[in-house]
């Protein structure tokens, strides 16, 4: 265990909501062993919880997509260099980034030359596309900590020091909701048929599924009267879904708090949300759920030549078959979504399946020797400050 002679500094930063999360129960985990500990960098609310004073808004990064990025490019060199000059002016004792690949690599090359120890947080996809990348990853980090189990076989073979650490999203909460609670709450009738849309956390990419959703919603209308959409969402994109969900036919029940979405978790049916994490905690609260998605053409054209694995769905691609559908691109459509979303309402059979195959991708994503994923990276953390902190004294 790593013992400081003085406080350490740890420099971390996340460029998304789903990384605030993770640098927030990392920063917990980490203060629980070395309560003297302090940090500095980027994050977002739930960071800031924890005590960081973000050096500029987290929401200047979350940004995805090769052409939802370009506009942006001169403020995120802008922020990069901000991110190194502050890097180099504290001198912190580690450095962690946490996904956000795009921003977060950059940034530990950057600093390359600074003799500070660094750590990556979620592993790049680069097993899922464009895979020689991982030839540019020698360097840039001491530790890997990668969230799915597979991954370690793959950074490793190719020399890059990987720990798995299992999966946050069992630490999410999010099997823990009250059907009742949220219910009562929101007063919604035993009858109502909730529908839980997730259409991302980044401004740059709720907007694209919001308008289908609606158009979807207008179908439903007469073939399934009592339904009720809920919108999780996180608090920087509230104001963009509040917005965009006027003029849908059906007002949404739109939600910002964690304890609240869960809530709406245990109350939902089905639920159709983009791909990523959000998958996995459907399948932790047990929703049946359908992934769709949609991305400018250029974008999508691009990434379908270089995607070398089967599924885009976590479940999906974890369970190495289709458990859920995925609907994407031309198949983002209205009439498409609303025939899913009464199927996976009235077809038991069908939910029933998708429940029972979420038990056995969950179980996989279990950390080592049953640590809480915060947990097992806090650990892996301090061994690496420790190591640096030997070195330095031998030295």
């Amino acid at each position: 265990m790593f013992s400081p002679s003085s406080s350490s500094l740890v420099w971390i930063l996340a460029g998304e909501a789903s990384g605030d999360v993770l640098g927030a129960r990392l920063m917990h985990a980490l203060r629980a062993r070395v309560p003297d500990m302090r940090f500095a960098g980027v994050g977002g609310v739930r960071m800031q919880e924890e005590g960081l004073v973000s050096l500029f808004p987290m929401r200047d990064l979350a940004v995805m997509g090769l052409v939802e990025v370009l506009p942006r490019v001169r403020q995120l060199s802008a922020r990069l260099d901000e991110a190194a000059q502050d890097i180099a002016a504290q001198k912190p004792d580690l450095v962690i980034t946490i996904d956000s690949p795009g921003f977060a690599l950059r940034l530990l090359k950057k600093i390359s030359g600074l003799g500070i120890a660094r750590v990556h947080y979620v592993a790049p996809q680069v097993w899922a596309w464009r895979q020689k990348r991982v030839k540019e990853f020698p360097g840039l980090w001491e530790e890997l900590l990668c969230l799915l189990p597979f991954e370690e076989k793959f950074f490793g073979k190719h020399g890059l020091k990987t720990r798995f650490v299992g999966h946050p999203v069992l630490q999410s909460g999010a099997k823990d909701g009250d059907a009742a609670r949220f219910r009562a709450r929101h007063g919604l009738p035993d009858s109502a048929k909730i529908l839980v849309l997730m259409p991302g956390s980044r401004r740059s990419e709720a907007p694209r599924l919001l308008p289908v959703f609606g158009q979807m919603l207008r179908l439903l209308k007469t073939s399934m009267p009592d339904v009720v959409p809920v919108v999780p969402v996180s608090p920087v994109v509230a104001s963009v879904v509040e917005r965009a969900t006027q003029d849908w036919p059906i007002k949404p029940v739109i939600v910002t708090d964690i304890h609240d979405k869960h809530d709406a978790f245990a109350a939902a049916g089905a639920a159709l949300t983009k791909s990523g994490t959000s998958t996995l905690e459907l399948a932790l609260a047990g929703v049946p759920m359908a992934v769709t998605y949609r991305v400018n053409p250029i974008t999508a054209f691009f990434a379908r030549r270089l995607i070398k694995v089967p599924f885009v769905a976590m479940v999906n691609l974890l369970a190495g078959r289709a458990v859920v559908p995925e609907l994407l691109q031309e198949q983002c459509r209205a009439d498409v979504l609303a025939r899913e979303v009464q199927i996976l309402f009235e077809n038991t059979d069908v939910a029933q399946a998708q429940k029972q195959a979420f038990a056995t991708v969950l179980h996989g994503l279990e950390g080592p020797q049953g640590q809480l994923p915060a947990d097992a990276a806090a650990e892996a953390v301090l061994e690496v400050l420790n190591r640096k902190n030997t070195a330095k004294t031998l030295g």
